[in-house]
């Protein structure tokens, strides 16, 4: 645990020691392909930095919030776009802040009313957001807090403190896992990993709001309530993805498509363009988590739904009607349908890969150290 602890704080250190230099390289070289070469070695550093740990869940996480976030960030940076360009006055905490956590500031003030706050608008397509106002000057805009927003911060509290003590239980049913049916197994697989990522974010964005000191956008929202594939992956499920996809990805491709087949259509395979992306780098994460050679399953759980995702939209443009399925047909048809891909070419990846051995025996070892704190304080108290 110790040895583990040590790798953490190294390859801790490295990420900030490199973002250091991008931070001066902003200031030193002008955007285009010359930055690009400065930061290029940076990219790679960070394609590697998660295999120097041996914690599956740091391996997991370093592997998501560098070796992709923070990648394809420091992509965008060198062409002088994203987040880490949006202010030419930010200040070296911002930048490093921004470019390594999962989080995007949350430029509008927080709406009076609740439910007038739309954070992440889609409209004829999948990756289209309202462009936020910006700030009458250069400078990042603390928000004030509000009676509302007060408010609100409990519910979101309540919420996580619900959220944890389901992945607790979650922990302890594993336990009894020979005597539970393999799909009911999967199911709780499926919750486990939705549970644990709200919570992981959340908790980077608990320490990310309390640093900078601004509003952060929501993460996640909601995802079971989703009535569509394309409510469920352009604004409810893990949003900084869809975030940083659409500036690398699917604007791109969509300037390059509408020269070949028009306006209209050309969303279509800018949208299956993006999930062949993140395809890839879920892949390249899960070779982080498991350390076994791919098989590239997994990236038919992404192309599926990316195939899905450009047929619903084509049928919404080219019906004419306005009509939609009711909302108690299309959510159940649209969690349902994310389910079983799940357990079809999702979960046994991770199995396969033994991702949840590997998870169960840190938990383990995570719950005999806990045990053992607990302990030492109970005698240290006994012998007062």
């Amino acid at each position: 645990m110790e040895g583990e602890m040590n790798n953490l704080m190294k390859v801790s250190l490295s990420v900030f020691m490199s973002l250091c230099y991008c931070y001066a390289i902003s200031k030193l070289v002008p955007k285009g392909k010359t930055r690009l070469l400065c930061v290029f070695p940076i990219v790679c550093l960070y394609l590697f930095l998660p295999l120097n740990l041996s914690s599956v869940h740091f391996r997991g996480i370093i592997g998501f919030f560098i070796g992709w976030l923070a990648n394809f960030k420091l992509l965008l940076f060198a062409f002088g776009n994203g987040p880490l360009c949006s202010d030419p006055s930010i200040s070296l905490k911002h930048f490093v802040t921004i470019a390594c956590f999962p989080i995007k500031i949350q430029q509008n003030p927080l709406s009076k009313h609740p439910r007038q706050s739309k954070p992440f608008v889609l409209k004829s397509d999948l990756f289209k957001e309202n462009p936020p106002a910006k700030p009458k000057n250069s400078q990042i805009e603390t928000i004030p807090s509000s009676p509302i927003s007060y408010v609100n911060a409990i519910k979101s509290h309540l919420h996580y403190v619900v959220k944890g003590l389901l992945l607790g239980i979650l922990i302890r049913v594993y336990d009894y896992s020979e005597y539970i049916h393999p799909n009911v197994m999967w199911l709780f697989y499926c919750f486990h990993i939705y549970i644990l990522l709200e919570l992981i974010l959340a908790i980077v964005a608990t320490l990310a709001r309390a640093l900078l000191g601004l509003e952060l956008e929501p993460q996640f929202n909601e995802p079971l309530l989703s009535t569509s594939l394309q409510d469920f992956w352009g604004r409810r499920w893990n949003l900084m993805v869809t975030t940083i996809l659409r500036p690398t990805v699917y604007e791109p491709s969509l300037q390059y498509m509408m020269q070949l087949v028009g306006r209209k259509w050309a969303p279509l395979p800018a949208v299956f363009a993006t999930f062949v992306v993140s395809a890839l780098m879920h892949e390249i994460i899960l070779y982080y988590m498991g350390r076994v050679k791919p098989t590239f399953r997994m990236t038919w759980f992404f192309l599926i739904h990316g195939f899905c995702l450009t047929v619903e939209i084509a049928l919404k443009k080219g019906v004419k009607t306005r009509w939609r399925l009711p909302r108690l047909i299309s959510g159940p048809l649209t969690v349902g349908f994310v389910m079983v891909t799940c357990f079809w070419v999702f979960i046994p990846e991770f199995q396969r890969c033994k991702v949840d051995a590997m998870a169960f025996e840190e938990y383990a070892a995570f719950g005999a150290l806990v045990n053992n704190i607990f302990l030492l304080i109970r005698s240290l108290f006994s012998e007062v």
